[in-house]
């Protein structure tokens, strides 16, 4: 893929755990090109980063990719909400309610696009409504991205 202009540094998106495991885990397809794109503001929140780190322990996976990622291409949203009150006030965006983090972080991230393999998890017309968010997956901001290239 061609590198991205410049211009598109303004585009904020926040990556769902599972497109960072993923970026982690293999070298190749569409995870590791946005995660690796030096060109998107990319986030996650302090949820998603403990997240990561048990996932990563689980899964054998070298904790010092995982570093140099956050280091180099995330940016960690602090969410200075306690668990039950983003429970509380973004369980409802969601399918699963063990996502209603993500969602909170997106919109303290003020992203436009939610990244994630899980869209079934959430309730994508609602956040699109409230919050003016996508929630999308990796392949489909890619091909955004070209089209805007």
């Amino acid at each position: 893929m061609a590198k991205i202009s410049k211009a598109f540094l303004q585009i904020k998106v926040f990556i769902d755990s599972d497109v960072v495991i993923s970026s982690l885990l293999s070298q190749t397809g569409a995870s590791n090109l946005i995660v690796n794109n030096a060109d998107l503001r990319s986030f996650i929140s302090n949820f998603s980063h403990e997240e990561l780190n048990r996932t990563v322990d689980k899964l054998g996976i070298d904790k010092n990719k995982l570093e140099r990622i956050l280091k180099t291409r995330l940016k960690i949203i602090k969410i200075k909400l306690d668990k039950e009150k983003i429970l509380d006030r973004f369980a409802s965006y969601t399918n699963d309610i063990k996502d209603a983090y993500i969602v909170a972080g997106a919109k303290a991230a003020q992203a436009k696009f939610l990244v994630t393999f899980n869209t079934k998890d959430y309730k994508i017309e609602k956040i699109q409504q409230d919050f003016g968010l996508r929630v999308i997956l990796p392949g489909e901001l890619l091909q955004y991205l070209r089209s805007i290239y």
